[in-house]
């Protein structure tokens, strides 16, 4: 009897210390729920106090580009854009320019256009997603990938219930985020190289595998939609739009070609004023065209033009001023150092040893370049060749492998003096100074025919003509190589003010026959340039220059094969306008 007595009172002692533990745990759980709800209530106060609160817009928002009419100086860019991306088998597209001229805005306005046509892909409700490569880092354990996706693995810090119960979680990334729809990525040359080649093989198969060194499929206790994603991948079926401000070889090979490659040019000054004008409009000022004027002559893009008009505008108000003035645009290029734009143009006159090249220096931006050549007499066979502003030699390749050349507009120059030499101009008996003015080192084969061009009128005192614009790679034999960039090139030729311009034969495109003020010129040889380029003279000279270009550039002996008149007796191009659609 007694010990049963002393069995109850024990469990009674234990039940109730049982039942204390449980009540006190019951509600410590209470209190932290009810202190998270008050945390909770004042953190989404503070959220609503910080939404009641806007800023005006700023006006490069105000000014972006919501139609495809809105896009400036783009007509070429957009009807390529619209062509890979609204047809019922939209393509993958890389889009080459410069920075500031609508390459994010043509993407994003062209998917609208492509969801109102009934034979495209893409849905109404098809995403625009947009990622900016140079801030899409990813961890190489996998922890963290925002382009492709990840694993959130049960050893993580905050894997939560799952995690607890040893069950790996994938997380999206954003081209699963862009199924359906399109992924903008902007910058896409600065792609890491381990994400670059992930996003390949995503092209390929349009879905996403990812892998966890904790996921079972035969653990029933792992949700049926994680073995799904883990078995099947996550969906990817998007196209891709590229934006990228480097040249085309500088991108690898491999996403080049699955990509259509479509080119937006600089802006021109007349449309970076259409920009300006439309950013003071929207600022509410009245018009200004002196001050817009100002803004042509520095603003090399769109995005450039807005910010100048903004801060001028800025300043107008705090002058207490409601109208624009070109003192506040030249203020404030002033102010923030802004250089005018490098807008080359061709000479006034002729010169002698003098010679319009013509140059790329970016994603299908082409410029006038001055090549000057100086001829002073020296002894026989003792001339001397100095050349300045040209690389002296450059690296190649990377990685475990890199190849260290001579400068190659060193090479060409030697070239030109053996093509000289064999066409009995020789410039051995001369001293010889090739300058290419401007401060920036060049470097490249296709000023060949321009300086060679340059280098006989500096020995022979000829002036060429100042309207004629040239490039063209020239071999030991006198044979014009084709080269790259020509629709740039010849696009800059015009905006220069050039007359004529002379590229080798085999880049000659049936564009150029179309050309409104400007003739473009195909040859095959040296002679062929030389005929050109020194028969502009006056009719009263025609017959002496005649006579001395012949005795110069036709060689004592048949070194080079005759050259071919079809292209000299061409009829003058057709109207139209020079364009830069296509790749160079």
């Amino acid at each position: 009897m007694e010990f049963g007595m002393v069995i109850m009172l024990i469990q009674l002692f234990f039940g109730v210390v049982i039942g204390l533990y449980f009540w006190n745990l019951l509600r410590g759980q209470k209190t932290n729920r009810s202190a998270v709800e008050r945390e909770s209530r004042k953190e989404l106060e503070k959220l609503r106090k910080l939404r009641s609160i806007s800023l005006t817009k700023p006006l490069s928002e105000k000014t972006r580009p919501a139609t495809i009419n809105d896009i400036v100086g783009q007509k070429d860019g957009l009807r390529a854009l619209k062509a890979a991306l609204c047809s019922a088998n939209p393509q993958h597209v890389i889009i080459y320019g410069p920075p500031g001229v609508g390459k994010t805005a043509a993407a994003r306005v062209v998917l609208e256009e492509a969801k109102k046509n009934p034979t495209s892909p893409f849905k109404p409700d098809a995403k625009f997603t947009e990622l900016d490569a140079t801030t899409a880092r990813f961890d190489e354990r996998g922890i963290a990938d925002p382009l492709i996706g990840s694993v959130h693995d049960p050893i993580y810090q905050g894997a939560g219930a799952m995690g607890v119960a040893g069950i790996p979680q994938p997380k999206p990334g954003a081209v699963t985020k862009a199924h359906g729809g399109m992924l903008f990525i902007d910058e896409i040359g600065e792609l890491h190289s381990i994400q670059m080649n992930k996003l390949l093989k995503v092209l390929e198969d349009r879905k996403v595998f990812l892998e966890s060194a904790y996921y079972n499929s035969e653990d029933t206790h792992t949700p049926a939609y994680i073995h799904d994603i883990f078995q099947n991948g996550l969906p990817a079926d998007f196209r891709l739009v590229g934006a990228t401000t480097r040249s085309p070889h500088e991108l690898p090979p491999a996403l080049r070609s699955r990509c259509m490659e479509v080119y937006f040019r600089p802006l021109l000054p007349e449309e970076i004023g259409r920009i300006a004008e439309d950013a003071v409009q929207k600022i509410g000022f009245s018009p200004c065209p002196d001050a817009v004027d100002v803004v042509k002559r520095y603003a090399t893009n769109g995005r450039e033009a807005v910010n100048i008009i903004q801060l001028a505008a800025g300043l107008a108000l705090t002058e207490k001023r409601e109208t624009l003035q070109a003192s506040d645009v030249e203020w404030v290029a002033g102010s923030s150092q802004i250089q005018p734009r490098p807008d080359r143009k061709v000479p006034s006159q002729p010169q002698v040893g003098f010679v319009n090249g013509l140059a790329v220096y970016g994603p299908n931006m082409g410029t006038i370049l001055e090549i000057e050549v100086s001829a002073v007499p020296a002894l026989k066979d003792q001339g001397r060749i100095n050349i300045t502003g040209v690389v002296d030699e450059e690296e190649i390749g990377g990685g475990s492998r890199t190849l260290r050349r001579k400068s190659m507009a060193k090479g060409s120059v030697e070239n030109v003096l053996t093509v000289l030499k064999a066409m009995g101009i020789r410039p051995n008996d001369y001293d010889l100074h090739v300058n290419f003015p401007g401060g920036t080192p060049i470097d490249g084969p296709s000023a060949g025919i321009a300086m060679a061009t340059a280098i006989t009128s500096a020995i022979q005192r000829r002036p060429v003509d100042h309207e004629t614009a040239m490039t063209g790679e020239i071999s030991i034999h006198g044979r014009v190589k084709p080269i790259g960039g020509v629709l740039a090139k010849v696009e800059a030729a015009f905006q220069a003010g050039a007359k004529t311009v002379i590229i080798p034969a085999e880049n000659w495109q049936s564009i150029f026959e179309n050309l409104e003020g400007l003739r473009v010129i195909p040859v095959d040889t040296v002679q062929d340039v030389f005929r050109e380029v020194f028969a502009w003279v006056p009719e009263s000279q025609q017959m002496e220059q005649t006579k001395l270009a012949d005795e110069a550039i036709t060689p004592a002996t048949e070194i080079f094969p005759p050259a071919s008149a079809s292209y000299l007796r061409a009829d003058v191009p057709r109207p139209g306008q020079v364009t830069d659609s296509g790749s160079c």
